[in-house]
């Protein structure tokens, strides 16, 4: 059977670790996105805030089964 895959860009964000923001990522997205193949992580970096705390950020593309 033929199918088609939609790609979107995610990005997951996390006080702990990179890890986690991916995981806060795909947990959020999996919520409205139905058949979630595959994730990509395209970069990863970190925002530094004022009182010296870090917040991890993944950026992400993911495919779905596209039902149009």
């Amino acid at each position: 059977m033929d199918s088609v895959y939609k790609i979107i860009e995610i990005v997951g964000t996390s006080e702990k670790s990179w890890e986690d923001a991916t995981r806060t990522a795909l947990e959020t997205a999996s919520k409205s996105i139905q058949d979630i193949r595959i994730a990509e992580v395209n970069r990863l970096d970190v925002k530094f805030k004022e009182d010296g705390s870090m917040i991890f950020r993944a950026k992400l593309d993911i495919s779905f089964k596209y039902k149009g």
